[in-house]
């Protein structure tokens, strides 16, 4: 076949941390910390702590996130660790070559989404990015009440989207959300920082 399998992808379907914008928790930390010690026990109980992945499953808001992580957290650190809880979408800001990159995608006339863990500030700081309805669809974890890379989501969004699987390329940076998503019958590119890679690979 003409330029072998990838004439086959049709559509790009793009995890959104790391791979369109900078999720850096360190960078929250170092912005209302004043302290290494103060900075381990937020990345510890906030950022590593269990109330993250419910967030990103829909569990529990963002907002409530303070009022359930301070229980751990010793008092003096209470501040930070607002600031750290309410705040930390200050890190999401894109990385360079994202907005080219998705642009390039769109113009290639493939289709276009996000299927991203994340949970609901992802509506207050992605807009910023691009707006969502640059996008043929927008599949957030916190909506859906399920996770990568558990296979469920993958199959979950293919199906809202009316897509087949042999005919997406997901993108993603951790190796388990892709080893998910090809499960699921995806075809998968793991992202190292690299857009010109994934380009290339498109028009293998």
């Amino acid at each position: 076949m003409e330029n072998g399998v990838n004439k086959m992808i049709k559509n790009v379907v793009l995890d959104m941390g790391n791979v369109l914008l900078d999720y850096n928790p360190d960078f929250v930390l170092n912005t209302f910390c004043s302290s290494e010690e103060e900075k381990d026990v937020i990345r510890k109980e906030l950022f590593n702590g269990p109330e993250w992945k419910l967030g990103d499953r829909g569990d529990i808001k963002d907002k409530d996130r303070f009022d359930i992580v301070k229980v751990r957290v010793p008092e003096q650190y209470h501040e930070a660790l607002k600031n750290c809880a309410d705040k930390w979408g200050i890190c999401m800001t894109p990385l360079a070559g994202a907005r080219e990159f998705c642009e390039y995608v769109k113009e290639s006339g493939r289709g276009i989404y996000i299927l991203s863990n994340a949970s609901d500030l992802f509506y207050d700081y992605f807009p910023k990015f691009l707006p969502l309805d640059f996008f043929d669809g927008v599949y957030v974890s916190s909506d859906v009440h399920m996770l990568k890379p558990d296979v469920e989501i993958y199959e979950a969004f293919l199906e809202k989207y009316g897509l087949k699987g042999e005919e997406c390329l997901f993108v993603d940076d951790r190796e388990d959300n892709v080893s998910g998503a090809k499960k699921a019958g995806l075809n998968i590119f793991r992202f190292g920082g690299d857009y010109g890679a994934v380009i290339n690979y498109l028009n293998s």
